[in-house]
């Protein structure tokens, strides 16, 4: 396999499938049958999942929250989306651990790096919610802290696209996907892969990226087989 350990970075309104809002059923058995043949291969993996299906922060700030009270329901937001996806996992027979950056114990541990490290050296999929537990800060940016937090050789970003584009493609069709892209070309193009934190922090701390469509059935599998499906992002 291409990686030993990943942190995967699944998109909340990705879980709400065609319905608009909430959880869709069938999306997250799609995504639970990806990882568990992932995780039957032998790879360690530490998921961080946003909560966009249920709450967003800066949304409900426009709507007149409080910034704070708002992300702090967006990360109570990804709790709730970390517990489904523990559900469909179980289902499927993969064991997981949910930890959480909140205390809220029975609902999941407490987050520290030696028990997420502990769970996956153990053949858990650890699950991350919470965010990184401080306002301000996106489930991009908490992906990118537990990534390199645990020592994962690559933060894969599952998304509904199939990688960077030089432009948008819906709006320019001559558009092209990158195979490959440097963290400061991506910056001199002013290309959005994740918020500008989560970005130079993976860039700062050497943390390779690859975006990649997590909704087309296998596609997980065929990326850690070695496919080129997506786009990395490196030094």
């Amino acid at each position: 396999m291409k990686y030993r350990r990943i942190l995967l970075k699944l998109s909340g309104e990705s879980l709400q499938g065609t319905q608009g809002y909430g959880l869709s059923v069938e999306v997250l058995q799609s995504y639970a049958e990806q990882i568990r043949q992932a995780a039957g291969a032998g790879i360690q993996i530490a998921i961080v999942i946003g909560g966009g299906n249920i709450f967003r922060g800066l949304q409900g700030a426009k709507r007149g929250f409080d910034r704070v009270k708002g992300d702090q329901m967006g990360m109570l937001a990804t709790i709730i989306n970390s517990l489904a996806l523990q559900s469909a996992l179980e289902e499927n027979g993969v064991k997981v651990r949910v930890l959480t950056s909140i205390r809220m114990e029975p609902i999941g541990e407490y987050y520290s790096k030696a028990r997420a490290l502990e769970c996956m050296a153990a053949g858990e999929v650890v699950i991350i919610g919470g965010g990184t537990s401080n306002p301000y800060f996106s489930t991009d940016s908490a992906a990118a802290l537990r990534a390199i937090e645990v020592e994962a050789d690559v933060l894969l970003k599952g998304t509904r696209v199939d990688g960077i584009y030089t432009a948008d493609p819906e709006k320019d069709p001559s558009a092209t996907r990158f195979e490959t892209i440097s963290f400061d070309e991506v910056y001199a193009r002013g290309l959005k892969v994740m918020d500008l934190t989560a970005f130079t922090l993976c860039k700062e701390n050497r943390m390779p990226i690859e975006v990649f469509d997590m909704d087309t059935e296998g596609n997980l599998m065929r990326l850690l087989g070695g496919e080129r499906i997506g786009t990395l992002v490196r030094l």
